[in-house]
């Protein structure tokens, strides 16, 4: 439960970086300024992703009630680990 409410407040953290990167837009803030800001997002977006996975792995790499093979879930893990790698890879032009 601890790491639920951990991943909330980076989000509402997160939440009240892109409302302040709106206001520096509305602002005619540098645009330095802004990449930076929008950089520090960046990165707390990639570590809430982090989060989330290390809770999943840690709680959905077991048996569940249907009695599935580990390895089902192991192998669902890793496919949703690299789609995760994947996204977070993807350069923008």
């Amino acid at each position: 439960m601890e790491e639920k409410k951990q991943i909330q407040t980076r989000l509402r953290r997160i939440e009240g970086q892109i409302k302040g990167i709106e206001k520096m837009i509305e602002s005619d803030i540098c645009c330095r300024d802004i990449l930076i800001q929008i950089a520090a997002v960046r990165a707390a977006v990639n570590k809430v992703g982090g989060l989330v996975l290390k809770n999943y792995a840690k709680t959905c790499l077991v048996e569940d009630e249907n009695n599935k093979a580990k390895n089902d879930n192991y192998r669902c893990f890793f496919r949703d680990f690299y789609y995760v790698l994947k996204v977070n890879s993807i350069k923008t032009e």
